[in-house]
């Protein structure tokens, strides 16, 4: 069964930490990461939030990233690809030696807040021990094991909101005009009107604050 873990790690023992320190507006998100053979870890992420000028040039002096490009650009958010130079050891052995992948991974303020998948309870122990044994400080705040399909649990959701959802979709009732009321997509899922609202609320809440959000230990 795998797992997932939520860890905060402060951005001197990760990556950033003199760009987070310039321009401590910026909120940067990560959105995917590659490893190469060669154990090389390169990073895309969305920057937003502040000055990118500001943020550019502490690039520049930033030892934990090289070759730093731009790759896109939405609204008030630039995607950027880099190579991480330092303080990365932990992905490497996460990626190349279990296997776990990065969920989500969102900085502010000089802290960094990382979503993890891992095969089982036995990979999350060996990542734990791995860092504490080259003291790198990241701090487990929550877990979840994941006995729904991925896609379920990545965004937290039961089966039976993921299930009304992929139905609503196939139905038309997101379209613009509407392929079918909520009385007939009811009637469709076999629940009252009233219960296929409180699902959709607790759905889109759930899907909501898994990807527009991230868990904050003060929230626990």
């Amino acid at each position: 069964m795998s797992i997932v873990a939520e860890f905060s790690i402060k951005s001197d023992d990760f990556a950033l930490c003199h760009s987070l320190t310039e321009a401590p507006h910026m909120v940067v998100e990560i959105e995917q990461v590659v490893a190469t053979m060669e154990n090389r870890v390169m990073p895309y992420f969305w920057v937003s939030g502040g000055d990118h000028a500001e943020f550019e040039e502490a690039f520049q002096n930033d030892d934990s990233v090289t070759d730093v490009a731009r790759i896109d650009r939405a609204d008030a958010a630039i995607l950027y690809r880099a190579e991480w130079t330092k303080n990365v050891e932990t992905i490497v052995y996460a990626y190349v030696e279990l296997g776990a992948s990065i969920l989500q991974a969102v900085a502010r303020d000089r802290n960094w807040e990382i979503r993890m998948r891992f095969d089982d309870r036995e990979a999350l122990s060996q990542f734990e021990e791995y860092c504490q044994q080259n003291d790198i400080s990241f701090e487990l705040n929550q877990l979840q094991e994941q006995e729904q399909p991925m896609a379920s649990a990545q965004y937290d959701l039961t089966t039976k909101q993921r299930e009304t959802l992929v139905t609503a979709l196939e139905e038309g009732y997101y379209d613009v005009p509407q392929g079918i009321s909520m009385s007939e997509l009811a009637n469709d899922v076999g629940v009252s009107q009233q219960a296929l609202s409180k699902r959709f609320h607790a759905a889109h809440k759930n899907l909501i604050t898994s990807t527009l959000t991230f868990t904050h230990p003060d929230d626990q």
